[in-house]
């Protein structure tokens, strides 16, 4: 059973999804963007007879609320000590990261500020590495570089529901097998008052999280977390160069690749389910007991 819970975290009242027994391994879902939690909702039930699953919503996403005259600065090391400080308030001290989008370098942060708690990393088109960058980052990156009012106004695009459709089905060999409550959702919560000054701002971060990338290698190489990828290989923003860098620094890194877009959950969970359990018993479990 799943069970929607929300608990005051700072500035928020955070909303998240909790599944499984709190006995088995812990898995922290970390969405991206534009979606929230909602984009586990599949694959919670077929890992949570083997995992305790905790799902949050992101600040600024899903049904995770600002509380009244909150100042909070929406930004991408923002985001990671909000959870890090959720992770420490439901009291999980260990657990691994599946990260998506955004997810990623909220995680990857957790895993680098306190890499003894993560156990493993599982990247679903999660990005660390810059030839995993698309030319769809370009409109972005200008505004990187120039961050005037015309370059944050063209990112606007990104926020319209056709876009964010698109970002759905791109890349998908049937478009029918996308359930389309998935980005009406997010549609809807992106359009909610100010969300879009959020997501413009957290844009404009963005580029926090390339500059990072050199920490992200160095905690892998040191560290070397158990690794999983599994890459939609036809996604418009992270490519398959990214998923297969990670090899650079982790070379025993299993890199699994679908054939399906940027939200391979909505297509392949089952498949990505019984990759992660391949994963876990190989990878993981057998570490776990060697080390002890």
């Amino acid at each position: 059973m799943i069970r929607y819970r929300t608990v005051s975290v700072g500035d928020h009242e955070l909303f998240y999804r909790e599944a499984g027994k709190p006995e088995h391994p812990t898995l922290l879902l970390l969405h991206g963007f534009p979606t929230s939690s909602h984009m586990f909702r599949d694959l919670i039930p077929l890992l949570a007879d083997r995992f305790h699953l905790v799902a949050p919503d992101l600040p600024g996403f899903g049904f995770t609320t600002a509380k009244e005259g909150s100042n909070y600065k929406y930004s991408f090391d923002n985001l990671a000590n909000t959870i890090e400080q959720f992770t420490d308030k439901i009291g999980v001290r260990r657990y691994g990261i599946y990260v998506f989008d955004y997810g990623a370098p909220v995680g990857f942060r957790l895993a680098a500020s306190r890499p003894d708690r993560v156990t493993a990393i599982i990247s679903q088109n999660g990005n660390a590495y810059e030839e995993g960058l698309s030319q769809g980052w370009n409109p972005i990156q200008a505004y990187w570089r120039e961050p005037t009012a015309a370059n944050r106004a063209a990112l606007r695009a990104f926020l319209t529901p056709e876009t964010t459709r698109w970002q759905y089905v791109e890349g998908v060999f049937d478009q029918q097998l996308v359930a389309p409550e998935s980005y009406a959702l997010d549609s809807a919560l992106l359009a909610r008052p100010g969300n879009d000054e959020i997501q413009l701002d957290l844009f404009l971060d963005y580029a926090s999280n390339v500059a990072l990338y050199p920490k992200f290698h160095a905690y892998f190489a040191k560290h070397q977390p158990p690794f999983l990828a599994t890459w939609g290989k036809n996604d418009p923003f992270f490519l398959p160069p990214g998923a297969e860098a990670f090899r650079r620094d982790l070379p025993n890194a299993d890199i699994r690749f679908f054939d399906t877009g940027h939200f391979a959950l909505e297509t392949h969970a089952s498949e990505i389910a019984r990759a992660i359990v391949d994963f876990w018993e190989k990878k993981v479990s057998s570490r776990s007991r060697q080390v002890a």
